[in-house]
């Protein structure tokens, strides 16, 4: 599937949103040619496409809301819509879900610009064009769990189409296993230091979670479980599933949940406590971010798909479509994953059960790595659902994580202390 990921749908697809001229969430609905209304109805066309390969397993809808004036960046009270296509996974018993998304409203200098050009080719639409491709690439396979691909509107506005949806799956229930945010996936050139690199991408992710209680707190200091997060956990599977099927690509772990005080459409979702990244460009440009279309003292300013490395593009897309199918293939993780406390010894006992859905696992990973270390450095194997390992809980972190035959694993679970 990663192979089908191509760099000239994904230019095609950038070039059709930036021939709205702007995408920006105040401008017109009604224009056919122009606007926000009609970059919306572009995309679900898009995704349609891809539904009409699934067997009927694909649905296309814009999910409408409505966003109340703010005082701020809303004067007034204002109908939006999420582009979503959803890929039902094939077994009725099988409840998780997973969401990939790029924002598809654009902006310029002025936030609030909603008639001037706003090309957004790099952002976000190299992030949205990734979930059109997503969504087309994937929609012919099947999968036990669905996956939605989302074209959110209103980020540059508030992250109000996140925070809309992120409210939906708290109130609806959602299974929400890990979401996936997009957000400027295509720029390979940055001004200033005048570096070029389309073989690195940050993966953002939180540390502390957002919604950590005094329990949760109070277990993290007393096992060092900062790094430890179940965003971190995504963030490091998905560096794996990177090196394992992206050639010339290597997410750089970044342990912030945004840039230095910024953010984006994972941020409601980490708020509401779901599991969310955010998958962003090593090197950004700010000649062609947030710029009014304009020349001035020689440099083009304005974000358009000739500053777009489209190769880079595809690697980028090609990271979400593995990390993915990989997780929607996967069996449900390990319940009670725990570590046994109740005598001091320098050898760790692990003790877990199977998740009570899904398909039964084939075995089980034990996921094991040093207190410095940011990635796990060795994988055991095991059968059974308890295993005492020759290293001590002291100078080590543990996860688990199942497996089925094929090899396809579920996002690790961090042990908790057993008496």
């Amino acid at each position: 599937m990663t192979e089908q990921v191509s760099a000239q749908e994904l230019e095609r697809l950038v070039r059709g949103l930036v021939s709205f001229e702007t995408r920006h969430s105040l401008s017109t609905v009604k224009d056919k040619k122009k606007g926000i209304g009609a970059a919306r109805n572009w995309a679900q066309a898009e995704m349609e496409k891809a539904a009409a390969t699934s067997g009927g397993r694909m649905t296309v809808t814009q999910d409408r809301y409505t966003v109340k004036a703010d005082g701020r960046r809303i004067p007034q009270d204002v109908e939006m819509a999420n582009v979503m296509a959803t890929l039902k996974g094939t077994d009725p018993n099988d409840d998780r879900v997973f969401i990939v998304s790029g924002h598809i409203d654009s902006r310029n200098t002025d936030v609030m610009d909603a008639k001037g050009k706003a090309p957004g080719a790099n952002d976000d639409g190299s992030g949205t064009a990734a979930v059109i491709e997503l969504a087309r690439v994937m929609a012919r396979q099947q999968f036990p769990a669905t996956i939605i691909f989302v074209c959110v509107q209103g980020e540059e506005q508030g992250l109000y189409g996140a925070k809309h949806l992120a409210e939906r799956a708290k109130q609806e229930n959602w299974n929400l296993v890990a979401m996936l945010n997009n957000d400027m996936i295509g720029n390979s050139f940055s001004d200033e230091t005048n570096l070029k690199d389309n073989t690195r991408v940050r993966i953002f992710s939180e540390g502390v979670p957002a919604v950590e209680t005094p329990e949760m707190a109070a277990l993290r200091k007393s096992t060092g479980g900062e790094n430890d997060s179940r965003s971190r956990q995504l963030a490091r599977y998905m560096k794996e599933m990177t090196s394992r099927y992206v050639p010339q690509l290597e997410v750089v772990l970044n342990y912030r949940t945004d840039r230095f005080l910024r953010g984006g459409d994972h941020t409601p979702f980490s708020q509401a406590g779901f599991t969310a990244i955010r998958v962003c460009e090593m090197n950004e440009n700010y000649q062609y971010q947030h710029q009014n279309v304009r020349t001035e003292n020689g440099i083009n300013y304005g974000d358009f798909p000739e500053h777009v490395d489209f190769e880079y593009v595809r690697k980028n897309t090609a990271m979400n479509l593995a990390t993915l199918a990989n997780l929607a293939l996967a069996p449900y993780s390990p319940e009670e994953v725990g570590v046994v406390t109740s005598n001091l010894t320098n050898k760790t006992e692990l003790r877990w059960k199977a998740p009570a859905k899904g398909e039964r696992p084939a075995g089980y990973y034990i996921l094991m790595r040093e207190t410095s270390s940011p990635m796990w450095e060795k994988k055991i194997y095991v059968e059974g659902t308890t295993t005492t390992l020759p290293y001590s809980k002291d100078n080590y972190f543990f996860a688990v994580q199942a497996v089925d035959a094929e090899g396809h694993e579920s996002l690790p679970v961090v042990p908790r202390p057993l008496r």
